[in-house]
């Protein structure tokens, strides 16, 4: 944003100029104020492009837009969703068994998740809970893979997203919440969503596929329960998870044969953008992103996945199928916004 040379403050006189703090143009031609960095106000920054013979730095002075916080962890949100929608249409290009696919993307993912930490200089942290938390990554990671060389991407990716629910359930069952009205109504629309799935006429292997998808829902909760558990980390349960996804399908890998370009290209993508910068993003977005936000932006993944398979693979779903994946991507969604918009006492 460039403003007139007559409108500029004076930089020695202008608020906001001290190390940390950044300057806002609050809309008066002369107003500034000092806005600290982080709040969900844009940040107006001043930059310096050249220099000048009469007035040195204090000339060529341009204020530049930046976004704040919470838009900008929005925005991770939205691009980590965007990469997790992509890995249905990668695995079916690769023609290799699901436990493969996933030791050889989750040993790719491990090296570049590595490599953040090194450069965010964050140790890979071990506990109880950091290491269960692994063990969470490890199914999801695993079970998704295999179920969609099983069944349809659609199913995979929606049933996946079923998590919430089991969240939900968990919280009952291992520390005894007692369910709201809005939990019961939740459970109750996802579960006859996912009969939708179940009573299609699909043959034995795809049901199987079902269920696993289903499985990888159970597994992903449990990555988002132990993220509040005390020393908890989650960036280190990926991590670890992926060491782990690495550890077990590396193997079978190497029994593969058929070593494309589209299958190796395919690979690359899933492990470094699917599964190392998605995570990444998703962890650092969330710090910022309030819930009904990420909520509403997550919900294009399950939605964008099944339209890049049917567009770019060709594969399509029935009727039953559709009608279940709307009734439980839209549950979902609802229960997290009315969720998040409801008093921190009615949460309890």
């Amino acid at each position: 944003m460039n403003t007139p040379w007559s409108s500029r403050p004076n930089r020695v006189s202008a608020v906001g100029d001290r190390p940390g703090r950044a300057r806002y143009r609050a809309g008066a031609s002369r107003s500034t104020r000092s806005v600290p960095r982080g709040t969900d106000e844009p940040e107006v920054v001043p930059r310096y492009d050249a220099l000048c013979p009469s007035f040195g730095q204090r000339a060529f002075c341009k204020e530049v837009i930046v976004m704040s916080a919470r838009r900008r962890g929005t925005l991770f949100v939205f691009i980590a969703a965007v990469l997790y929608s992509i890995g249905g249409l990668c695995i079916k290009f690769i023609p290799w068994s699901g436990l493969a696919i996933n030791g050889g993307r989750t040993a790719i993912a491990a090296v570049v998740v590595g490599l953040y930490l090194i450069v965010t200089r964050h140790r890979p942290r071990l506990n109880r809970w950091i290491f269960l938390g692994a063990l969470c990554v490890f199914f999801a990671h695993t079970l998704f893979a295999v179920a969609n060389k099983m069944t349809t991407a659609t199913n995979a990716i929606v049933l996946q997203f079923t998590a919430p629910v089991f969240v939900i359930l968990f919280s009952i069952l291992c520390f005894h919440k007692r369910p709201s009205r809005l939990d019961l109504t939740a459970c109750a629309a996802v579960m006859g969503g996912i009969l939708f799935f179940f009573v299609d006429k699909i043959s034995p292997g795809a049901m199987m596929g079902n269920a696993l998808a289903l499985a990888s829902g159970v597994a992903y909760a449990g990555v988002f329960l132990l993220r509040e558990m005390p020393n908890s980390d989650a960036i280190s349960s990926v991590f670890w998870g992926d060491v782990l996804s690495a550890a077990v399908g590396l193997p079978f890998l190497a029994l593969e044969t058929e070593f494309t370009q589209t299958a190796v290209c395919s690979l690359v993508i899933l492990g470094v953008f699917q599964v190392a910068i998605a995570y990444i993003l998703m962890t650092e977005g969330l710090k910022t992103t309030p819930p009904v936000t990420a909520s509403l932006v997550s919900g294009i993944e399950p939605v964008l996945s099944p339209i890049l398979v049917a567009l770019f693979y060709g594969e399509r779903v029935s009727l039953m199928a559709l009608t279940g994946a709307a009734i439980v991507v839209a549950s979902v969604v609802i229960y997290n916004v009315i969720l998040a918009r409801q008093p921190v006492a009615d949460c309890q």
